[in-house]
């Protein structure tokens, strides 16, 4: 037997397979392990609920032990690391209520034995004539309770872009201490007045057919209804209310500025409503002095008879979760606007208002000076 070229056998009998019949390689890459296996997505939103879960127990927690459960303080100038402190307390907006954010700012400063004297930082058009009357009351309180013998316990004004009508009421908080009303360069200050706003939309109604068909125990018990016209009879009554309560403003003025008690006349030449710019109100006695709000802090500092670098200036901001503050949840602001269904009731009901507007309580500054 011959040896045969063992190709040659297989060319013959058995060819050799094409490239196309060959039998692709399979290639298997090893996957790297996840680091949390294979539940790492459940484990991952686990972890995100417990986060949140953990800040929620945790601000339950501080709210639980914080004995002020209101304003927190917060650094705004002066000696960082002073025991002594200045306290700002803020009253911004539409003064609706007075009991609200600038209430709980003046009761922190009560229970605060440190605070040796106030800024008051008034930006408001006014509001209501108890709402401002209110938040003066207690401001006058507080320098009550906090005087004692020769010490004084100082409020001094400084005035952001305006102060009006019920917040110049505010201002007179100060009493008759000299040098104690800082106007800023542009603010807006005065209308000193009382309004109660009144819109007749009878002729409106009368367009679409609609009439006032309220049953009444009295002929003024409507009176100053936007539904029908004013008459004479409940003109005069709600005029003598504005008198009377314009009467109760020019006596708060002569406390807080004892030159307008020497001379009603100059008060009543200048209370006629008029909004003033910063230099006529210094011409005309309203305001002390042009600066602004170190100004202040430096003469409540020389009043209560401290050294600036022995005080630390504070100021409150409203207390936020721990939740809020991770998401970045913007809080209502102190100048949000909102009409809600109160407001609309307002806006039919008589009311007096010291307040540098036409339209005061269809338009609501929510947070504000409540």
């Amino acid at each position: 037997m011959t040896d045969l070229d063992p190709n040659a056998a297989i060319s013959a009998n058995n060819p050799r397979p094409t490239a196309s019949q060959t039998a692709p390689p399979q290639i298997i890459l090893q996957q790297k392990a996840s680091l949390f296996g294979r539940f790492g997505k459940l484990l991952i939103v686990m972890l995100g609920i417990a986060v949140f879960v953990i800040l929620g127990m945790s601000a339950s927690y501080r709210s639980y032990f914080n004995m002020t459960n209101g304003p927190q303080e917060k650094f705004h100038s002066l000696a960082r690391d002073a025991t002594n402190k200045v306290a700002i307390i803020s009253v911004a907006g539409t003064i609706i209520e007075g009991n609200g954010f600038v209430k709980k700012q003046i009761d922190r400063v009560k229970k605060d034995d440190d605070v040796v004297g106030v800024v008051l930082r008034i930006n408001s058009p006014g509001g209501t004539i108890t709402g401002s009357d209110y938040l003066y009351h207690y401001l006058k309180e507080l320098v009550k309770q906090r005087e004692s013998g020769d010490k004084k316990f100082p409020i001094v004004v400084s005035m952001g872009s305006m102060c009006a009508s019920g917040g110049y009421y505010i201002a007179m908080a100060v009493g008759n201490e000299p040098d104690s009303i800082f106007a800023e360069p542009t603010t807006w200050t005065g209308s000193i007045g009382v309004i109660i706003p009144h819109y007749d939309i009878s002729g409106l109604l009368k367009n679409w057919d609609v009439q006032n068909d309220s049953i009444a125990s009295g002929p003024l018990k409507q009176m100053g209804s936007p539904t029908k016209p004013m008459n004479a009879e409940e003109r005069e009554v709600l005029q003598e209310l504005v008198d009377l309560s314009f009467d109760d403003f020019k006596k708060i003025i002569q406390a807080g500025r004892p030159a307008f008690k020497e001379s009603p006349k100059a008060l009543d030449d200048i209370a006629t409503g008029q909004i003033y710019t910063a230099t006529q109100a210094l011409q005309l006695g309203l305001v002390d002095k042009i600066g602004f709000i170190e100004a202040a802090i430096d003469r409540v500092a020389e009043l209560s008879g401290h050294d600036l670098k022995d005080l630390r200036c504070v100021q409150y901001q409203k207390q936020t979760s721990a939740l809020d503050a991770l998401m970045g949840a913007q809080t209502r602001s102190d100048h949000a606007l909102s009409i809600d269904l109160v407001s609309l009731l307002n806006f039919t009901t008589p009311r007096a208002y010291y307040l540098y507007t036409g339209l005061p309580s269809l338009l609501t500054n929510t947070p504000l000076s409540r």
